[in-house]
């Protein structure tokens, strides 16, 4: 049997250590599929329902172990299904590998059934873009695209026609007619030192050494430098304010972490934005300036890999590129010991009020179900190493209030993009990756209902994630945003029959809990968390509870009220939830 250029392609995927490929079959790239089955006992292929999931899985994959995501979709439309996931990757910096495929050459540009372009369509989204016209580009164009992925944090995208895939491996067709040999490369990726500059991490030291108000804010660029957070801030006596992505950083029970930051963030954390002198931000492009400090109130020291991304959001004092870990390691040693702890104290003091605050809403008597109870329940029975993934919306709010990071406790989301959907097909390629820990999607009706297919994929690949669906039949977040603009809300929820999505997922031979009654909650999530196999609870939640700001301005409450003399619709059941709300807080 004639070895065919796909099996270069997939032989190198497996030099390069990818063990697991996430996509749909189609005519596009069935000499692909013919390569991987060639080699079905190096690589497992992960056939999926909606290429969209694909790259989701591919995104999810790389986010969690750090290794490159590889997604497959064929020809046209196929590969325009990818782009959703893989803007999620370009965008919050993560290592995935496309490949598509292509009509044969001997018909492009003749408008041929399914003849898009994807090398043009792909153009902004991937760093490294090419579409395969010879046999002997293969394997060195895997290996550039494996590596520009790598070295630029994003998307590489490699096409090839129907017929490139079936050629026989290495053969050049043509006849050179320049000095040229197809180079030779090795599936190596060596990775930059990650040392700051040493006059960098001096001038750094010498503006945190003189802080008296000082602030962190980590996020995800420093997800691997626990330690070395905790160290610095406990030198500095500097409160912690984490990202959403970030949110793993450190635990959220330590007396260091004022929480999140922005319209899903902490009151603590605004305040300290507000107060500091000094902050330092560490592996972070936190991208809503408008929560950052004024800098002619605030000097700020920046730890960033991306020198573009150094100075991006706000103007920086002390830009340092660097690894976070190895500059955090760096800068320890010239900090000065302090005398005192009163800054840090202070905002102790006031986490502790929040965080009772936000006790108090997870209250098991409230009727409808509070979200904060559902999550409250779900972070009580999940493992301490569990893997919480999550969809974009109102749930965000709440897993970034009530889920606590504690021991080896791990959080995905679509951070930057802020997508719907990906909270399924994130958790099932994480499961894949790492088979003996709990995986749960924590997700809302909307974004479940886009790709629920995916639940079917997780039981006819026997992954044994568990999916929370906090359902409001509604676009919450959208709804509550209509309302800080002033505007009654409008085509935000959904018309009757509401959803039962534990009856579909007992259709696909998983379980199925539909929970309407507060009562019911711990023990479904118990059930399906021990659970032999994929689980869903689908709990029915207030859909007038409010993901109110940690601290909520004029400007806000202003809108808010002119959306309700402008004819809001449930402004009746909104304002007997917020009364609710506020009594319960206060009766704590």
């Amino acid at each position: 049997m004639a070895r065919i250029a796909s099996e270069s392609l997939i032989e190198r995927l497996v030099a390069w250590g990818v063990d697991t490929v996430f996509g749909l079959p189609g005519d596009g790239i069935n000499g692909i599929m013919e390569g991987l089955r060639r080699h079905r006992d190096r690589v497992r292929f992960v056939l999926v329902h909606h290429e969209e999931a694909a790259a989701f899985m591919a995104t999810g994959y790389a986010k969690a172990t750090g290794r490159i995501g590889v997604c497959l979709a064929t020809s046209g439309p196929g590969g325009i299904h990818l782009l959703n996931g893989l803007y999620d990757a370009k965008l919050d910096h993560v290592p995935v590998l496309a490949i598509t495929g292509m009509q044969e050459t001997s018909v492009l540009g003749t408008a041929y059934q399914q003849e898009v372009h994807l090398d043009r369509l792909f153009a902004d989204v991937a760093e490294y873009n090419m579409m395969i016209t010879n046999p002997a580009q293969l394997p060195s164009l895997v290996d550039l695209a494996i590596r520009t992925s790598y070295a630029r944090r994003g998307v590489s995208h490699l096409t090839l026609p129907n017929d490139i895939q079936v050629a026989e491996a290495g053969a050049d067709p043509y006849k050179s007619v320049a000095p040229v040999r197809a180079p030779e490369t090795a599936p190596v990726y060596l990775q930059p030192g990650g040392l700051p500059r040493q006059e960098d991490v001096e001038f750094a030291a010498d503006v945190l050494n003189r802080a008296e108000r000082p602030a962190m804010l980590v996020g995800q660029g420093a997800l691997h430098a626990r330690q070395e957070v905790l160290a610095v801030a406990e030198a500095l006596g500097a409160p912690v304010v984490k990202t959403l992505p970030g949110k793993a950083v450190i635990p959220d029970d330590s007396p260091y972490t004022t929480g999140g930051l922005g319209l899903l963030g902490t009151r603590p954390s605004e305040e300290l934005m507000d107060d500091a002198d000094v902050l330092l931000m560490v592996g972070t492009n936190f991208p809503y300036s408008k929560f950052l400090p004024e800098v002619r109130d605030t000097r700020v020291v920046q730890f960033e890999a991306d020198p573009t991304r150094a100075g991006a959001r706000i103007a920086t004092d002390v830009p340092v590129v660097c690894d976070a870990k190895e500059g955090l390691a760096a800068l320890l040693p010239l900090l000065a010991p302090r005398d005192g702890n009163g800054h840090l104290a202070k905002y102790q003091k006031m986490m502790a009020k929040w965080r009772s605050d936000m006790e108090a809403l997870e209250n098991a008597e409230r009727n409808p179900i509070a979200p904060q109870y559902v999550v409250s329940m779900l972070d009580q029975l999940a493992t301490d190493d569990a893997i919480l993934t999550c969809d974009s919306g109102t749930i965000a709010t709440w897993a970034a209030r009530h889920w606590t990071i504690r021991g080896g406790r791990e959080f995905y989301l679509s951070g930057t993009l802020a997508t719907m959907a990906p909270g399924l097909p994130y958790a099932i390629a994480m499961q894949h990756a790492y088979p003996g820990r709990q995986v749960i999607a924590y997700v809302g009706d909307g974004g479940f209902s886009m790709l629920m297919a995916e639940f079917l994929t997780a039981v006819q690949h026997r992954l044994p994630v568990k999916v929370i669906i906090n359902n409001n039949n509604s676009l919450g977040q959208i709804l509550w945003e209509q309302m800080v603009l002033g505007y009654p809300e409008h085509g935000v929820r959904y018309a009757a029959p509401e959803a039962d999505f534990s009856a579909w997922a007992r259709s696909c031979g998983g379980f199925g809990a539909k929970i309407t009654k507060s009562e019911d909650v711990a023990h479904a999530i118990g059930q399906a968390l021990a659970h032999d196999g994929p689980a869903l609870v689908d709990v029915d939640v207030n859909p007038n509870e409010p993901p109110m700001p940690g601290k909520v301005s004029y400007d806000q409450a202003k809108s808010f009220a002119q959306a309700f003399l402008k004819g809001q619709p449930h402004k009746a059941a909104i304002a007997t939830t917020l009364f609710k709300d506020r009594i319960q807080k206060l009766g704590d």
